[in-house]
């Protein structure tokens, strides 16, 4: 790129402050993340409605996490070599057209294909796995830990805010009103997204050539032989595996315990909140002290606090202070599993790099939520799956502590 480009490119930028990235980013986080965590709400009217089991509507959201999963990694290519503001805004079309088509969806296929396929494939695109990206490439280096742990917390405050809106519009309109007006919102992300807008490969100028001059099977090929990144990645299966079993169970868990239904509504409200604070507070701790240590402890509190949670006898507040200690701990894994990968390997590649890590972590928690419902069909408990999710914690725990945190070191590329 001619040095007019690049003054070109800055020039175009300088409107666009850190604080206003990390708001619009944050909103976009918010957006596309609140529906989403919404979906259980819709589960019982749209049953009863429209005649189907509950199986029907699992499936739906199963496809769609392992959809969300596996268009990560594509999505995030896409956003590396041709800017973030592409994939944003086609991804929140998906999710808009998602959420219409699940208002109307008239049999089980057309469903699975609406809240599985599209809105899946949306979140690939739109979700605040690219925000993240998009703040280690817009974000100086000095604010970007920070702005990382703001932009998950912002996922986390979209899930707080949205649950009870949801349950209010679905009494007061009812839910296809209730979807209608949630892929209208949905569009509000495509105007947010100018102001997260990457630049090409092509204009990019903030890396250093060798990471500039390298194709992204190059960046595979490297970032698949490095041990760290290979850890790391293992090590996101487990936040994914134990993510999605609470969500999805630990509700039914509290009633088959004797707890009040209400006590599990406020349990995932709880650790929505805490969550906030986890991951706001992660973020700016990374700065501070190595990232590995502070991931390897993250692993390790989840699965102390679970053994006791689950060894002790079950009372609202053992309950509550596991919703704590769980929510300080829950998306906290994000922004440092990023920072780590933008340390390692450069920011060219960051959203594809990112986005086979979070393959792992929605192939754990496709596993987490099926192999629940496995176990209690089987056992009638989930001792079996409290145990996996104490284990695989303690893993990971020990599996983060040997990462490198530097560069990779390239070969210096040779003149013509």
């Amino acid at each position: 790129m001619s040095v007019a480009d690049a003054a070109s490119v800055t020039a175009g930028s300088r409107w666009r402050t850190p604080a206003l990235v990390i708001i619009c980013g944050g909103l976009i986080g918010m957006l596309t993340f609140g529906p989403r965590s919404t979906f259980g709400f819709f589960m019982q009217p749209m049953s009863a409605d429209l005649g189907w089991g509950r199986d029907v509507f699992a499936l739906s959201l199963a496809v769609q996490n392992l959809l969300w999963g596996l268009g990560q990694p594509i999505a995030g290519a896409i956003a590396d070599r041709y800017g973030t503001l592409r994939v944003l805004a086609v991804g929140a079309l998906l999710y808009a057209a998602g959420l219409l088509m699940m208002r109307y969806a008239a049999s089980p296929s057309v469903l699975t294909l609406s809240t599985g396929v599209l809105i899946g494939f949306g979140l690939s695109g739109c979700s605040f796995n690219l925000v993240l990206a998009a703040f280690s490439k817009l974000v100086p280096p000095e604010k970007r830990n920070l702005a990382l742990g703001v932009g998950t917390a912002a996922g986390s405050f979209g899930q707080f805010l949205f649950a009870p809106i949801s349950v209010a519009l679905i009494d007061n309109i009812g839910w296809p009103s209730t979807l209608t007006m949630f892929a209208v919102l949905m569009l509000l992300v495509v105007p947010l997204s100018f102001v997260v807008a990457t630049p090409a490969a092509a204009a990019a100028s903030t890396d250093p050539s060798a990471e500039q001059e390298q194709s992204i099977k190059q960046a595979l090929a490297e970032a698949f032989g490095h041990r760290s990144y290979v850890l790391l990645v293992l090590g996101f299966f487990t936040c994914g595996f134990q993510l999605a079993f609470v969500t999805a169970h630990l509700p039914a868990y509290l009633v088959d315990r004797g707890m009040p239904a209400q006590t599990g509504g406020w349990v995932l409200a709880v650790i929505g909140l805490c969550n906030i604070v986890g991951s706001i507070s992660v973020g700016w701790l990374s700065g501070y002290f190595p990232r590995r240590y502070i991931l390897s402890s993250i692993y390790f509190a989840r699965a102390l606090s679970t053994l006791a949670f689950v060894t002790m006898p079950i009372t609202t507040f053992s309950a509550i202070v596991f919703a704590v200690i769980t929510g300080l701990t829950w998306l906290s894994t994000v922004p440092p599993t990023s920072s780590l990968i933008s340390l390692m390997f450069g920011t060219r590649w960051l959203a594809t790099l990112y986005g086979f890590a979070f393959v792992s972590h929605q192939v754990g928690g496709f596993l987490g939520a099926l192999l629940g419902g496995i176990a209690f069909s089987q056992f009638g408990s989930y001792n079996v799956i409290w145990g996996l999710s104490v284990a695989f914690g303690v893993l990971s725990a020990l599996i983060n502590l040997p990462i490198e945190e530097r560069p990779v070191v390239r070969a210096a590329a040779q003149p013509a």
